[in-house]
Formats: C-alpha cells, sequence, structure tokens
C-alpha cells in the first residue's frame, strides 16, 4: 500500500453495497475456498477437484505492483506481461540502453536486472477471521468503529506472521464486511527480469487497439524470483504447453483482480457516476495533454515519460468506460433491477433493517470530503517519499493497535522497500505531475478554499513545484535511508523541503481521515455486513465477493463474439501483424519482427479471447487448460469489458490473453533466448 491510499482508502476501497443477484454462467472471480463446482459441472459437464485447485494456487503469484503471474519453471522464472514489468524495463534503462524500447534478454542469470519495488508473493494459507473482527466491533459506530477493526487486523496479522522475512499477513475485507479472511503469503523480495520483447512488439497497435479486438501483441515477459542471492526453487509450478487454444474448450485465469464495484448500491453508482469519474477523466486528460507536450521537447524526455504516459492512456481509457457504461438506460436497469430484488426479499426482515438508507446517508455526507480528500494529498514520487517518511516516523513510535494501515509491523516491510529500493527519478517529470496536481486542487476546490491556501501559500502551483522538486534531496536513496534509520528526531530536524511540506498536510490529511471515518467508513462498514446477511438470506453462500487484489479463479471458455452483426473470431495469428502494419506509429513494426519476418512462422496463434471474467489487476494471470497446464497470459479485455466493474455480459465481455505458443516462437525466432527455453521445456 502506498501512503496516497492511506488517506484515500476509505473512500476507494468500502464503497461495498449488495445489490448483486446469484452468478450466471462464466461470471465470477471465485475465491478457491468457494469455488462453484457443482455450477461448473452443470454447465460444461466437468469442474476441477481440491487437488487441481491447490496445484494452481501453489503456482500463482501476486506481484506488488499490480498484476498477477505464475511461476512456470521449478527454478523461480515466472510468467507475466510486458507491461506489468515495463516499469522495470523503464527504472534500468539510461541513454545508451533503452530496455523499454528495445526489449531486454537476460544472456546468464547473473546478467538479470532487479526490479525496484516489486514483491512476488505466494498464497500458503486462507482463514476465516470474521468472528474475531466482528467481535472487536461490536455496536461501534463511526471513527470508533474504525479504530477498532484496524486494531483487531493489526494485531491478527502481527500474530499470523512472526517471521517478516520471508512471509506477509493481510486481512481483506469481502462482501462490505460480511466476511473477513486472513491471507498469508509465502514472498520473495528480490525479482528480477529476464526476459522482455521490444515495446512495440507488446504495444502494436497503441491506445486505438487498447481493449479491442483482433490484436496482435506480445504482452508477456519473465521474471525470477531470488532469495538470499540466489534462484528459488519452485516445485510446484505450472507445465509450459506451446499449442494454440481450441475453440470453445475450457479456460481457466487465474489471478489477482483488483476491485470491482458490481456490488455497489444505487446511490454508490450516482456518486461514480456524477463526482468521481467525472472528475477523474477530466484530470487524467489534462495530465495526459501536458505530459505528450513536455515528452515532444527532447528524445530523452520522451524516453523517460513513455512508461507514465503508458498508463495514463490505459487508465483514462478504462474511466471513459465506466462513465459509458454508467450512462447506458439498459445497462444500469439491471442494476436497478437487481437491487430492487434484493430489497424485496428482504422485506419484512427486522434484523437486517434498511441498510440502503444508510448508505444513502453515508454516500450524502461522503460528498462533502471526497474533494478535500482526494486534492490535499500531491502527485509526485518526491513528494510520496516525503510523505512516507513522515507517517513512518510519527507511525512507529505508536503501538501497532494504533497505527495507520501501511504502517503497521506487517505492512512496513514492503512499506520500507518501495521506499528505499533505487529507481531514477526525473525531476522534470515529477515537477510535472506535482504542478498539474496542485492546479487541479486550486481548480477545484478554489483559490479562497483553506485547504487551498494550505496547499500553496502565495506561491503558484508551477512555482511550488519547481522549489519542492529542485531543492528536496528525496531522490537520493542513501538520504532517505538516513532519514528512515533516523526516525522522528531525524525527521522533525530535517531542513529538506519536501519534508517540511508534507509536515504541513499530515495535520490536516489526518483530520480529513477522521472525519471520513466517523461520517463515511464507519457507517458503510455496518451497512455493509448487513447488506451481505441480506444476499445470504436471499440467495444462498454460493456467491462472489467484489476483487480485493487476492487470489481468485475465474472459468470460461474460448469463444468470439457477435459485433454489429459479424461474428469476431476467437484468435489472431503471428502473421496477421504484417498485414496489420501499416509503418506508421502505433501500427509499426518492432525492429526485430522485420528483421525475422521470413524466419517467424505466421500460421502460429497470437492473441485469443475467453469468456473469462477478469478486471485490471488479473494482467499477467496464467491461462490454464483442463490439464492445468498453462496455454495463456491474460493481458486484456474487449471494449465491452469496460463496464466489468460494474456487471458482466456473457455475450459481450471477453478477456484478451497472448498465446503460449507465440511466447514459444518469440524464445526461439524473434528474441532467441535458448535457455529460457530449455529450462521451460524442464531439459
Amino acid at each position: 500500500m502506498t501512503t496516497r491510499s492511506v488517506f484515500l482508502a476509505t473512500g476507494m476501497i468500502c464503497l461495498i453495497g449488495a445489490a448483486a443477484t446469484p452468478a450466471s454462467a462464466d461470471e465470477g472471480m471465485w475465491t478457491f475456498g468457494a469455488f462453484p463446482t457443482e455450477q461448473m459441472r452443470e454447465a460444461y459437464g466437468w469442474a476441477p477437484d481440491k487437488a487441481w485447485l491447490d496445484r494452481v494456487q501453489a503456482a500463482s503469484v501476486r506481484l506488488t505492483g499490480g498484476c498477477s503471474a505464475s511461476f512456470v519453471s521449478s527454478q523461480g522464472l515466472i510468467l507475466t506481461n510486458h507491461h506489468c514489468v515495463a516499469s522495470c524495463l523503464y527504472q534500468n534503462s539510461d541513454e545508451e540502453n533503452d530496455f523499454l524500447k528495445n526489449g531486454f534478454i537476460a544472456g546468464n542469470r547473473a546478467e538479470e536486472k532487479k526490479c525496484a519495488g516489486q514483491q512476488a508473493e505466494v498464497v500458503t494459507m486462507i482463514s476465516d477471521v470474521t468472528a474475531d473482527i466482528t467481535g472487536a466491533i461490536g455496536d461501534l459506530s463511526g471513527e470508533a468503529l474504525t479504530k477498532a477493526r484496524d486494531a483487531k487486523i493489526a494485531a491478527i496479522e502481527s500474530a499470523g506472521c512472526t517471521d517478516t522475512e520471508t512471509t506477509r499477513c493481510q486481512v481483506v475485507t469481502l462482501f462490505g464486511g460480511g466476511q473477513y479472511k486472513l491471507y498469508t503469503y509465502r514472498k520473495y523480495s528480490d525479482v528480477r527480469l529476464a526476459w522482455s520483447p521490444e515495446d512495440r512488439a507488446a504495444t502494436f497497435g497503441g491506445d486505438p487497439d487498447n481493449f479491442n479486438f483482433p490484436r496482435y501483441s506480445l504482452d508477456a515477459s519473465f521474471l525470477r524470483a531470488y532469495e538470499n542471492g540466489k534462484p528459488v526453487a519452485t516445485p510446484a509450478h505450472l507445465k509450459w504447453n506451446p499449442r494454440a487454444p481450441k475453440n470453445g474448450e475450457l479456460t481457466f485465469v487465474v489471478g489477482n483482480p483488483g476491485s470491482t464495484s458490481r456490488l455497489y448500491t444505487q446511490s454508490q453508482l450516482a456518486f461514480e457516476r456524477e463526482v468521481r469519474l467525472p472528475v477523474t477523466v477530466a484530470i487524467m486528460s489534462e495530465l495526459r495533454g501536458r505530459l505528450i507536450r513536455a515528452m515532444a521537447e527532447s528524445p530523452e524526455k520522451n524516453r523517460e515519460g513513455l512508461d507514465l504516459l503508458g498508463g495514463i492512456e490505459n487508465s483514462l481509457k478504462v474511466y471513459i468506460g465506466r462513465t459509458k457504461a454508467l450512462n447506458d438506460p439498459a445497462f444500469t436497469a439491471k442494476l436497478a433491477d437487481a437491487e430492487s430484488d434484493l430489497k424485496a426479499k428482504s422485506a419484512g426482515n427486522d434484523a437486517i433493517g434498511d441498510p440502503w438508507a444508510d448508505v444513502d446517508a453515508a454516500m450524502q455526507a461522503y460528498r462533502s470530503y471526497y474533494l478535500p480528500a482526494r486534492f490535499t494529498d500531491p502527485t509526485g514520487d518526491l513528494y510520496n517519499y516525503a510523505q512516507v517518511l513522515v507517517l513512518a516516523a510519527m507511525e512507529s513510535a505508536k503501538p501497532n493497535s494504533e497505527r495507520l494501515p501501511g504502517f503497521t509491523d506487517s505492512a512496513l516491510p514492503l512499506t520500507k522497500k518501495r521506499l528505499l529500493d533505487e529507481r531514477p527519478i526525473y525531476p522534470w517529470l515529477d515537477e510535472l505531475q506535482f504542478g498539474w496536481s496542485l492546479s487541479k486542487a486550486r481548480e477545484y476546490l478554489g483559490p479562497d478554499d483553506p485547504d487551498t491556501k494550505l496547499l500553496l501559500g502565495k506561491e503558484s502551483p508551477e512555482q511550488l513545484a519547481e522549489r519542492l522538486v529542485t531543492n528536496t534531496g528525496l531522490a537520493d536513496p542513501e538520504m532517505r535511508q538516513k532519514l528512515w534509520d533516523g526516525g522522528l528526531a531525524a525527521i522533525e530536524a530535517s531542513d529538506d523541503p519536501m519534508i517540511l511540506y508534507a509536515r504541513k498536510l499530515e495535520a490536516r490529511q489526518r483530520e480529513l481521515k477522521q472525519q471520513i471515518d466517523e461520517n463515511y467508513a464507519g457507517p458503510l462498514t455496518n451497512a455493509g455486513a448487513k447488506l451481505a446477511d441480506a444476499r445470504f438470506a436471499a440467495y444462498g453462500d454460493k456467491l462472489y465477493p467484489d476483487a480485493t487484489f487476492t487470489l481468485r479463479i475465474s472459468y470460461g471458455q474460448v469463444k468470439g463474439w457477435m459485433e454489429r452483426g459479424n461474428e469476431v473470431p476467437i484468435a489472431t495469428t503471428l502473421g496477421g501483424t504484417f498485414d496489420r502494419a501499416t509503418g506508421n506509429e502505433p501500427f509499426d513494426l518492432a525492429p526485430a519482427f522485420v528483421t525475422n519476418k521470413d524466419k517467424i512462422d505466421p500460421s502460429i496463434t497470437y492473441d485469443f479471447v475467453s469468456t473469462n471474467d477478469i478486471i485490471g489487476g488479473n494482467s499477467g494471470s496464467p491461462v490454464i487448460d483442463k490439464a492445468g497446464t498453462v496455454i495463456g497470459a491474460a493481458f486484456d479485455g474487449n471494449i465491452h469489458s469496460l463496464g466489468g466493474n460494474y456487471g458482466y455480459d456473457p455475450a459481450l465481455n471477453r478477456t484478451v490473453s497472448v498465446s503460449v505458443a507465440a511466447v514459444q516462437e518469440a524464445l526461439e525466432t524473434i528474441y532467441p533466448a535458448p535457455n529460457l527455453v530449455k529450462e521451460l521445456a524442464e531439459k
């Protein structure tokens, strides 16, 4: 968790209602403990048993950078997406070696590159701690509730993982407070890059092709997990199976979907449609424009800004798609009907009462806090470093039970790793983001607002950003280490301008969090528990919770769909890339494709679609066949999946994956890596 999420997590995560009805065929991001075996067997005549599920779970990896992955050899080799390692490529690049643009192939393991801030995690145990946490909550409400809940969570996590060097414990809220689960992970804090294609091979088609199909994208890369300087032994791994997917065959996507909002109530959806999404789309569009203009100033800035631009454009397309979905009368009518059905089934149940009214009141209260909370938390890596250092020093002086999320004993190791791992900071890029966020704060809060005055004083957003970024020393990891080690005394003695600025904002940020906890997060937790009870009473316990960036499994089949009266095929071929190329960005061929055109087998399946239900965070998830072998890596959804945050349409929503067959061809012919070919074949 970054500190940006410490003060905004309440608003981002606790928007949990309970309007959804039982899942339709192929719908659902299921927890492993509640896999719908009978439902799947009814639909397909077969379902995996517990042994199959256990094997797959043991090979599945969560990357703390926000993606999913899987072990695919006994020597710690990890398959994921290219866009999941783009930041690692970017961090290891310089003017002479642009690994993001040109790709990276380690000639041997000694050449594999460390990925700053990245950690690989494998679930080893999931425990139900609902009774412990609901017991601690009791009859509490408001801020008292959130404090009691968070204190109990901190205690459970600390007791569950006494060895924080190799394990991580995380309590996860499901069904808006209806359930709490303790996830225990085996973690690997040394993750290195082993192989990645050229950026254009992975991003062929660019933003126009993003969330579309047909696709021609080699969005795949390999990492390796290390421990004590050596590759980890991973006997639990998926068998590499470089074959073409077959139309209609069963597929499973196993990964860590980030978050969904399918259980939102109508007032929560209204907040998304009327407040959060319009603000997000507007300000991100401006950031994109500012960044494109700055990148055009020099080849160096173009290289240094490329990773951020890709992330912005992807996110912007997601938010625009969600906006369209929530303004589609037919789509929103289904959501409203689902809520009405649950209300009807819950009528007269005095134990449940009217939690919808409680959610309505909480959402109304949150509208007055949302903009101040969002804009008093500026954007920028250097500011984020300062905020982490200030909060870590303050929180570490408190008992574990009283600390903010992200600074408890169980969370501190990852917070520290993200802070202290060395990576490049480009001052112009940090200044651009910082100045943009401050200017948006002034625009949305108003120049006379007390929070704007706190943020800016008498300086303009641009002046303040330039002064702080130019004069801070926090780009130096040694300075960050000294401040971390020095604790509160070092922070209070520091005259670094970014540290002073973070200290200046800290009290107001805490004040807003307290107000949000009291009037929004606390009431939503109580309402969420009642809504969960309503759902279980109405539909039974064969339900899936909203996504929480924890391990889930989705089942489906390789299948196209009908688009404007035409059938969309299930797959593309490597040869189709050359037919689609125009020679102009973003449809220009990667140089290695041009060089090796005569060697590439044009008939090999490249990308393919399936009915699996996924969302952001699933990127890099293995696509697994009935035999339990990996045949692809999920990297995208089609345009219809952009509404998947709120609901799933089996006729239209599709997962887009790169086939393992195409990755194998790349390893052998386009970006040769004979050592990896041998390792994957387990020879």
